[in-house]
């Protein structure tokens, strides 16, 4: 009965999005022709919900900020941040009625970690300098985790293709950005002045398209290396893959270079087989040692006198001027007035997505340059450690500090007990495509957006599952050796 009555419903929702068409083509009222296809996303929200999130997935790369064309002071990412929210509300609607996310996940580690740092960032509201600003990107925060990291689990725990289709619906759209970008970026002869801005009103910055495409080099580079596949698959995943790496390359962002370089070297280290102890006991030694020799370091830095450049070369020599590059100096402008701001308000912090409208008082005249502003319009801490620090206190840092570190157990967990040589190399591409963003973290933050969020959340959470299929494989094998 209840499948009868379901089909019947679809009839009747069909037919009337075909009126619905036919009427907004006969008296040409555009907008009435978006209909029928709301019509159906709201129709496959409530029976299939896996269709749903693949189309919020695939629009991601291709969302445009309704600010960048001044229609909006909200600078909303349509059509996903709407389609977010309502799956937040359908998520919230599905928890109170009883459909919670499913009891291993809720009791992994690295889910702990996430809603104890959502939890602590929605506290940071109450004593928030701009509440209203704090409750949106709460709101925002609460939409991404959502959809990005609970839904999306549930999808991939349901169905073993999700994982690669979720990794396909994020690289083609993606390649379609890379391609208007480098289209545009050629008519003005590929110059650095132009690659900062021609990927708009996809991504606002060369910083967030340059992060995004890093992130996702190393996931495709194990897609390009699965066994079965059929060689038009491998074909089409290489092609993506040298793609993405001419967009990086293009993009003029030091940062992506950096991050890409930097998980380049963690890779050859758990290939040689260190552990994540002793990886962290070098880094503590490697910070150490930074701190002790910090005077004699600035000094070096600051004899390199290269600019940001056309020539790749010289523009990756620039990557260490702090003397005169002005993008350099910038956050280390902004890097000062976030730990001004952590000193004002060590415990609770400014509140969520506030930094932006309170950082201008904390600039000293020694470290503004030609680009500072006083004006809330340039941009964050340019940190995602720095920003959290200084907008939720101490305990902000903390949270995101675990998530590294639960992210880095995952990663070299998986690397040790995942048997079948192609999962293990997939999510040692998710591992390491994270680790581009966190090492990109050190010099910009973008988990604000639907861009970046997406395949942060989106990987961390195939990596809980692939964790939690691992543990429950060991413990099938476990039962079947007892006698």
């Amino acid at each position: 009965m209840k499948d009868g009555f379901t089909s019947h419903v679809g009839w009747m929702a069909g037919l009337g999005m075909v009126v619905l068409a036919i009427l907004g083509w006969a008296v040409d009222w555009p907008f009435v022709l978006a209909l029928p296809l709301a019509g159906l996303l709201v129709w496959w929200a409530f029976s299939r919900l896996d269709l749903f999130l693949m189309v919020v997935v695939a629009w991601v790369p291709l969302s445009v900020n309704l600010g960048e064309f001044g229609w909006t002071s909200m600078g909303w990412y349509v059509p996903t941040e709407p389609m977010l929210f309502g799956l937040l509300v359908l998520f919230v609607a599905r928890m109170l009625s009883g459909q919670t996310p499913h009891a291993s996940l809720l009791r992994h580690p690295a889910t702990w970690v996430i809603l104890t740092g959502f939890v602590w960032m929605g506290l940071t509201i109450l004593p928030s300098s701009h509440a209203i600003v704090s409750l949106k990107a709460w709101i925002a925060r609460a939409w991404f985790i959502g959809a990005f990291y609970f839904l999306l689990a549930e999808w991939f725990r349901s169905s073993p293709q999700a994982r690669h289709r979720f990794l396909s619906l994020l690289l083609i759209p993606l390649c379609v950005v890379v391609g208007y970008t480098l289209l545009r970026h050629s008519g003005y002869g590929f110059s650095k002045a132009a690659g900062h801005w021609v990927m708009k009103p996809f991504f606002k910055d060369h910083t967030s398209y340059g992060a995004v495409l890093a992130m996702m080099i190393p996931p495709v580079v194990a897609m390009v290396w699965r066994q079965t596949q059929s060689s038009f698959s491998k074909v089409m995943w290489s092609l993506g893959l040298a793609w993405l790496v001419l967009g990086t390359i293009l993009s003029f962002t030091r940062a992506a270079w950096v991050s890409l370089a930097a998980v380049a070297g963690l890779w050859v280290l758990m290939k040689l087989g260190v552990k994540l102890k002793s990886a962290v006991a070098c880094g503590l030694v490697a910070l150490g040692l930074l701190f002790l020799s910090f005077d004699a370091l600035v000094i070096q830095l600051e004899r390199n006198k290269q600019d940001s450049s056309d020539d790749l070369a010289q523009h990756v020599e620039s990557i260490s001027n702090v003397s005169s590059d002005d993008s350099n100096l910038e956050r280390l402008n902004r890097w000062s007035c976030a730990w001004a701001m952590f000193q004002a308000k060590p415990v609770w912090g400014f509140g969520p997505g506030t930094y932006q409208f309170e950082y201008a008082p904390f600039q000293t005249s020694s470290l503004r340059t030609r680009i500072s502003t006083n004006n809330a319009d340039l941009g964050n801490a340019h940190s995602e450690y720095l920003g959290p620090l200084a907008e939720q206190g101490l305990f902000g840092l903390i949270a995101f500090l675990g998530l590294l570190l639960v992210t880095c157990h995952l990663g070299f967990k998986l690397h040790r007990v995942l048997v079948n040589p192609e999962e293990r190399r997939l999510a040692m591409g998710l591992f390491l495509g994270l680790m581009t963003y966190f090492v990109h973290g050190i010099l910009n933050n973008y988990l604000d957006t639907d861009k970046a969020s997406a395949p942060f959340w989106g990987f961390l959470a195939l990596l809980v599952v692939m964790d939690i299929q691992a543990q429950n494989s060991s413990k099938s094998v476990e039962e079947i050796a007892t006698p």
